[in-house]
């Protein structure tokens, strides 16, 4: 489990394979604190760490995964968020995410709004009911309240602290990100359906 409250920007330093990928991140983190088999939420996916070194960790993704997140078009020097899995007793400071990624959206539109930036991301169909005015929604990692939605965008507002300190302050219009959203809308969803 995440919180969507980046730790660190990574870069991808080196790719191997084909239709399934090892890729190893370069980060700040400290790595001997980091065992082989830990998970860390890479640009909002749930990873396994299954190698490491003073300053980067490798990490194997599976052809499924690459099929529906933006992680297949990863290159080398592609900045990734990070997040560590949470420990018990550490601060919920964004919302529960899962690192399991719902679909990916395109950046339609990139604009000032006073000293943030407004961003309205294109939603896929069936994710649209579970996205609403106000509540959480995960981009790239990335906790955010969700300021409008219509049936197929919704709108997020990029403060300047979140745009200096994760990969969203660098989107542009046509980019592609990964969204998961809020799992209490997957389990309300779930009750009214038993309900019938």
């Amino acid at each position: 489990m995440f919180t969507g409250i980046i730790t660190d920007i990574g870069t991808i330093r080196a790719i191997e394979g084909d239709a399934d990928k090892r890729f190893s991140i370069q980060t700040a983190y400290d790595m001997d604190s980091v065992g082989i088999g830990a998970s860390i939420a890479c640009s909002g996916v749930c990873l396994t760490v299954v190698a490491k070194g003073a300053d980067f960790f490798t990490v194997d993704v599976s052809r499924e995964t690459l099929s529906c997140t933006v992680l297949g078009g990863w290159e080398i020097g592609t900045p990734v968020n990070l997040e560590r899995a949470l420990k018990v007793g550490d601060e919920l400071g964004g919302h529960i995410v899962t690192g399991h990624v719902d679909g990916v959206g395109t950046v339609l539109e990139r604009r000032p709004d006073g000293d943030s930036i407004r961003l309205t991301i294109s939603l896929p169909g069936a994710l649209s009911r579970y996205v609403a005015r106000k509540g959480s929604v995960t981009v790239d990692g990335v906790s955010l309240t969700v300021n409008g939605a219509g049936d197929s965008d919704f709108d997020v507002n990029i403060i300047p602290h979140t745009a200096a300190h994760t990969t969203l302050g660098a989107l542009a219009e046509g980019d592609e990100v990964n969204l998961e959203i809020d799992v209490l809308a997957r389990y309300v969803e779930r009750m009214q359906q038993m309900e019938k």
